[in-house]
C-alpha cells in the first residue's frame, strides 16, 4: 500500500477523509513537535476513535510523544445506533464534516448520536448543519441511488465550556457514483431566515438578538423572519449561552449562512449585549453575500471535495474569494486523488469558477450492477 508522507498538524480532518476515500495510507510527522504541549490533541484522538467506529480494518499507530501518526484506512461500514462523545475541546461541528463525507460511501447508512458542544465560536454549529449543509448535501448527492436521507435532530443544546449537548445525525449511503456537480448560478437574495437560541439565560435574550439582527436587515429587504429557540432544564445542557444563525436564500436555491455564538457569562460585559450579537451576525451575513459564490466561505472546502469525488466528467462550481483553508484543500485533493482544478476568475463579479474532472469515487462496499 502506498504511504504518503505529510508534515505538521494542520488540516488533520481533510487528510483523514482523503486518506480513507482514496485508500492511501499516510504518515504525518512533526505534529506540533516544537509546541510546549507536543503531539495530537484530545479532539484529534477523539476523531480517530470516531473513524474506527464507522470503518472496518483501519489501523492507527501513534508514537510515544504523539508527534507521529500512521494511518491505514479501512472500509467504511456505517451502522445504526452508534454513539460518540466528542469531548469539550471542540464543538460537534468539527466532527460532522469528516463523518458525513466518508459515510456516504459506507456499506450501510449511518445513524449516530454525538454528545458535546453544539454551539461555539470556533466550529460550524449544528444549526448551520441542519439548515444549510444538509440541504446542500442532498442536492450534491441527488435522489437516485441513495438509501436513506441526510437528517440532523438537536435533542439537547450544549454551550461552552461544559457542553452537555446531544444530536442525532443520519447520513444516507450511495449505491453507486455521485452525480456531476454543476453549481454556477448565484441568484439574488430573496429572503433571510434564521434561528436565535438561548440556553440557561433569560428568555428575553433571544428576542433582543432578533431585534438587533432585524434592525440591520430590514433596511435592505422586508422578508426577514428569525425563529427563537429557548431551552431550559435538561435540554439546555450544562452551561449558559446564546447566539444566532442567519441564512440568506437566493432565487436560484442557494443558501449562505453566518452565525455568532456567545457563552452566557459574557453577558455581563457591555461589549457583548444580545443586540450587538444580532448586529454582528447580520454584518457577517452581508459580507458573505458581497463575496459572491454559490456557498459561503465555511462550505467552500466541502463542495470542492464533493467535486473531486464526483464522476470522471466536468464538475464545476462558482465561489467567492478562496480562504487559506480552501487553498490547502485544493493541494490535498491533488496530492491524494490526483485531481487538479481549472481556476477561472470573473472580474466583473469578483467570483471564481473552479472546474475539474472528478476522480470517479465509487462505493466499494456495493456490488457493481
Amino acid at each position: 500500500m502506498v504511504m504518503l508522507k505529510l508534515d505538521g498538524s494542520q488540516h488533520f480532518r481533510q487528510r483523514l477523509v482523503l486518506s480513507t476515500i482514496s485508500g492511501k495510507a499516510m504518515q504525518i510527522d512533526n505534529i506540533r513537535a516544537d509546541d510546549e504541549n507536543p503531539g495530537l490533541r484530545d479532539y484529534e484522538a477523539s476523531l480517530l476513535r470516531l473513524f474506527e467506529k464507522v470503518t472496518n480494518g483501519c489501523k492507527v499507530e501513534i508514537n510515544e510523544t504523539g508527534t507521529r501518526l500512521r494511518y491505514r484506512p479501512g472500509f467504511v461500514h456505517g451502522g445504526f445506533d452508534l454513539e460518540h462523545d466528542c469531548g469539550l475541546s471542540r464543538g460537534i461541528g468539527y466532527f460532522l464534516e469528516p463523518l458525513c463525507l466518508i459515510s456516504i460511501f459506507g456499506k450501510y447508512p449511518l445513524s449516530i448520536r454525538l454528545y458535546g458542544i453544539t454551539n461555539d465560536s470556533t466550529d460550524v454549529s449544528v444549526d448551520t448543519w441542519r439548515t444549510v449543509t444538509c440541504p446542500l448535501m442532498r442536492q450534491l448527492v441527488g435522489q437516485e441511488g441513495v438509501e436513506g436521507n441526510f437528517e440532523l435532530k438537536i435533542i439537547k443544546r450544549g454551550s461552552v465550556p461544559n457542553g452537555g449537548g446531544e444530536i442525532l445525525f443520519k447520513v444516507p449511503m450511495m449505491k453507486r457514483k455521485l452525480p456531476p456537480v454543476s453549481l454556477v448560478e448565484e441568484g439574488l437574495v430573496k429572503r433571510v431566515r434564521g434561528i436565535a437560541f438561548a440556553t440557561k439565560v433569560s428568555p428575553q435574550t433571544t428576542n433582543r438578538v432578533v431585534d438587533g439582527a432585524r434592525g440591520v436587515l430590514n433596511n435592505l429587504l422586508p422578508d426577514v423572519y428569525i425563529f427563537t429557540d429557548h431551552m431550559s432544564g435538561r435540554e439546555a445542557g450544562e452551561s449558559p449561552g446564546y447566539g444566532v444563525l442567519l441564512v440568506a436564500e437566493t432565487n436560484s436555491g442557494r443558501m449562505l449562512g453566518a452565525e455568532v455564538a456567545m457563552a452566557g457569562d459574557m453577558q455581563r460585559d457591555d461589549q457583548f449585549i444580545p443586540e450587538d450579537v444580532g448586529k454582528r451576525a447580520s454584518y457577517m451575513l452581508l459580507e458573505e453575500v458581497s463575496k459572491g459564490g454559490v456557498v459561503d466561505t465555511s462550505h467552500q472546502a466541502l463542495i470542492l471535495l464533493m467535486c473531486a469525488f464526483g464522476p470522471e466528467e466536468i464538475n464545476e462550481v462558482r465561489l467567492g474569494p478562496l480562504t487559506p483553508y480552501t487553498v490547502k484543500t485544493l493541494r490535498h485533493i491533488k496530492e491524494f486523488l490526483g485531481v487538479q482544478f481549472n481556476i477561472r476568475p470573473e472580474n466583473t463579479s469578483g467570483t471564481i469558477f473552479l472546474s475539474c474532472i472528478g476522480a470517479g469515487v465509487t462505493n466499494l462496499s456495493k456490488r457493481i450492477q
